[in-house]
């Protein structure tokens, strides 16, 4: 018999989250259904039994996946099933991945996999939101090793109220957008962006998020308790020899502790570490060294990551030799490379982004065709984090997790800064070219001034900085470190990413990796942050002082304009005929779509001659002639009565032969006009009735002296209507006679 429990988290706004288990997938060692309207999630959990030979880290894999049936939609592509996953998708396994991997016991390094997938939706509930907590509550329910739970919330600010889980409809709306993950005691994880806001309202906003949590994870400790699966697996994943782990610390910390305190290079301190340690290893046989060789580089690494903080905590000295507010020397250059549109080399430190900018058309917009998202993206920025960055000899493979998720924090950071309704689709491309921390910043950095020299009028340039802590003692004993370098990454307890104008906070991301952080640690943090990146947009506003007044020479040139509705299907022509026509004529690229009752039409060119001929076609279409205006024409078709004329692109009129000079013409050969000639014409009349156009050449011809108007036959509407005329037998009465 199937016996679900059950348990449903009240929103407090009429929504509730139902969290069950004991139904589906109940061969995983854990696995739950989160519903929240018609939103559907499975988390499945499974651990494998025992850790792998000498596994030294925590393996954890998240799998985050959508299926396009919960939408009722067919994938596309020539197989029509699901493929890889989509930087959404790997955006959202990242979000789990960072809240779950800290609370796993630092011991258990058995394979864990947890998989979450969205099987129903209807495009109105944000599903990332509740991935954490289904992830979570699969753990809860399982017996595997986890000192939660924890759960995920996105929180929103809409018109200066805190909302938690937002539609899709009103997080459009927001200006402050963040996931936030915690316990209930601790923030874990937050990640979002903002539109400039105070440092107060961001920590505002995640004291909004954390108590909503704390509700969402005492439901799943009610869970489990009503599963009654509370005993946790037994595991052994370690073996260690605490005489060995002594010997390490007595015979290396001192060492390891002048080396933290020399403020030396990356590659000078590397190669002192290792040294140290080979030197250690020398006393050992061969086979003594490879019994021990795991044991040795554990207990060594703990000697390190102890000398590091203790240098800070107790000294105030950093591996380089900086204060603890210290920011890296940075040097700029921008308009470095000649062909791209905009380029910009960024470096802090031992970290350097090369950064570039294309300037795209229509044609080059990104589709996007996911699951709950099919639009079309027109500003993109791409990091790549190749391994010769840290002097890594390997090959360089597909982009990774990792450099989709540093991509989108910097893209996130700069893209309210582009200008709204900007024509052009705009692609940043950051080159980690030297990695040493806080690379991610260096790409938004970097990212600005490129922009600045490509000329794209951002309403403000952007920095970014990294921040560290170093604690103790449930962070009664801590030290914040702005601009953190790799290893203080690594060893320290925070990553706390913090972007933003001189006027406010556009994005952030923070990874926490012990108990006890405090909202005091957290303000005292952003305070850090906002002085730090004031002194890095100082530097920037330094090096490019305004943003390029013009596009490079080699940048397309694009105009844009809105026509009527009706006017679409004139300027596309049938079949594509005149749109067709006036990209031959003019050598332009010219698109037009629907949007919102209006046609946007799109011009662009490699110069400016073609775009203007081009805009000038376009804008011919969409005229409307006026009665004594002026107009260059073309001779379309020549007849006996006179021939006809095309003004406007679309639109022609008759040139009576009586109306092309003020000499008599008796036949049209003798006007010496043919098909094709070109002949400047005066719009003289719109026929109210049909809508025809009269044209006149002659007018614009000086009038001949003395010149007499001979006497024309009255036209037909002119003659008397036949009730004015006399009766047919008054008419014919001569002919009866």
């Amino acid at each position: 018999m199937i016996t679900p429990v059950s348990k449903t988290i009240d929103l407090g706004d009429g929504r509730t989250i139902k969290v069950e288990t004991g139904k589906l997938a109940k061969q995983a060692d854990g696995a739950v259904t989160v519903t929240m309207g018609n939103t559907v999630l499975l988390a499945t959990v499974c651990a494998a039994a025992d850790a792998a030979p000498d596994c030294d880290f925590m393996p954890l894999q998240v799998d985050y996946k959508e299926k396009y049936s919960a939408v009722g939609r067919f994938p596309g592509g020539f197989t029509r099933r699901e493929g890889k996953a989509s930087d959404y998708e790997i955006l959202t396994s990242r979000l789990v991945d960072r809240a779950l991997r800290p609370l796993f016991p630092a011991d258990y390094h058995a394979e864990v996999f947890v998989n979450i997938t969205l099987f129903s939706a209807d495009g109105v509930d944000m599903p990332d939101a509740l991935a954490g907590l289904a992830a979570s509550s699969a753990l809860a329910v399982s017996d595997i090793p986890f000192e939660g739970p924890i759960s995920e919330v996105r929180v929103a600010r809409i018109n200066g109220e805190f909302l938690i889980n937002p539609t899709y409809e009103q997080v459009a709306n927001a200006d402050i957008d963040m996931m936030v993950a915690a316990t209930i005691d601790n923030i874990m994880m937050v990640e979002g962006e903002m539109d400039e806001v105070q440092e107060a309202d961001m920590l505002e906003a995640i004291k909004v998020a954390h108590e909503a949590i704390k509700k969402q994870c005492q439901a799943q400790l009610e869970l489990s308790e009503a599963v009654g699966k509370l005993v946790k697996r037994t595991y052994c994943h370690e073996e260690n020899d605490d005489a060995l782990r002594q010997d390490v610390h007595d015979k290396c910390y001192a060492k390891a502790y002048a080396i933290a305190t020399s403020g030396t290079s990356k590659q000078e301190r590397t190669a002192s570490f290792e040294a140290l340690i080979e030197e250690y290893k020398a006393q050992f046989s061969e086979e003594d060294l490879a019994a021990k060789k795991s044991m040795i580089a554990r207990y060594y690494h703990d000697v390190e990551k102890e000398a590091m903080r203790r240098a800070i905590l107790d000294e105030g000295k950093r591996l380089d030799g900086r204060k603890t507010t210290e920011i890296r020397p940075i040097w700029i250059e921008t308009d470095c490379l000649p062909m791209p549109h905009g380029s910009a080399v960024f470096t802090r430190g031992e970290t350097q982004s090369l950064t570039t900018v294309t300037l795209g058309t229509k044609a080059d917009e990104k589709l996007v065709d996911d699951v709950l998202c099919r639009c079309k993206e027109r500003f993109l920025l791409h990091y790549n984090f190749p391994p010769f960055s840290t002097g890594e000899a390997r090959p360089q493979r597909a982009t990774g997790r990792r450099e989709i998720g540093h991509g989108n924090l910097a893209f996130r950071a700069l893209k309210r800064m582009i200008p709204d309704e900007y024509p052009y689709v705009v692609r940043v491309i950051s080159d980690i070219l030297e990695s040493n921390g806080s690379s991610s910043m260096a790409t938004v950095c970097a990212g600005t001034l490129a922009l600045m020299d490509a000329g794209v009028q951002i309403k403000k340039p952007v920095s970014g900085i990294a921040m560290g802590l170093i604690s103790e003692n449930k962070g009664t004993n801590y030290a914040v470190l702005s601009d953190i370098l790799g290893d203080e990454d690594h060893l320290g307890d925070m990553d706390f990413k913090v972007t933003g104008t001189r006027d406010g906070i556009t994005a952030t991301q923070m990874d926490i990796k012990v108990d006890g952080l405090s909202y005091e640690i957290l303000e005292r943090a952003l305070a850090q942050a906002r002085e730090g990146r004031m002194h890095i947009l100082g530097k920037i506003e330094e090096a490019m002082p305004s943003v390029r007044p013009d596009l490079k020479p080699q940048a397309p040139r694009i105009e844009k304009l809105r026509v009527p509705k009706e006017f679409i299907g004139a300027i596309i022509g049938p079949g594509g005929k005149i749109i067709q026509g006036i990209q031959e004529k003019s050598g332009a690229v010219v698109s037009i779509e629907e949007i919102d009752g209006e046609g946007h039409v799109e011009i662009s060119s490699a110069n400016k001659e073609s775009l203007d001929a081009a805009l000038a076609m376009v804008r011919g279409i969409v005229a409307m002639p006026e009665v004594g205006e002026v107009y260059d024409g073309k001779v379309t078709s020549v007849m006996p009565y006179g021939c006809f004329v095309e003004f406007l692109p679309g639109k022609e009129g008759l040139l009576h032969i009586s109306e092309i000079e003020w000499r008599r013409f008796e036949k049209i050969e003798d006007t010496n006009l043919h098909e094709g000639d070109n002949i400047r014409i005066q719009l003289l009349e719109i026929d109210p009735k049909t809508g025809k156009f009269k044209l006149s050449h002659r007018v614009l011809l000086p009038k001949p002296e003395g010149y007499v108007e001979p006497e024309r036959r009255p036209r037909r509407e002119d003659r008397p209507r036949r009730e004015d005329r006399r009766p047919r037998e008054d008419r014919n009465e001569n002919h009866h006679d």
